[in-house]
């Protein structure tokens, strides 16, 4: 209930990452954000190596099959 990408679940939040191309003032500019258009931002961070996956990150064939025409 809680891990699922659809729209109605029950807290609303979520966690994507994104690249930042520019601040302008208090506007962050930024491209490949996985987020609706008006979604508020609550919170913005840094990535940082040290907080990465330790090893190669894997996933089953079917998910990458099932990923390959989300977008």
């Amino acid at each position: 209930m809680f891990a699922h990408r659809g729209p109605y679940h029950p807290n609303r939040l979520g966690v994507s990452r994104c690249r930042l191309l520019a601040v302008d003032g208090l506007n962050l500019h930024v491209a490949d954000l996985d987020a609706l258009s008006g979604t508020p931002i609550l919170d913005t961070k840094p990535y940082l190596i040290g907080f990465a996956p330790r090893h190669p990150v894997t996933q089953p064939a079917w998910a990458t099959e099932l990923m390959s025409s989300y977008y």
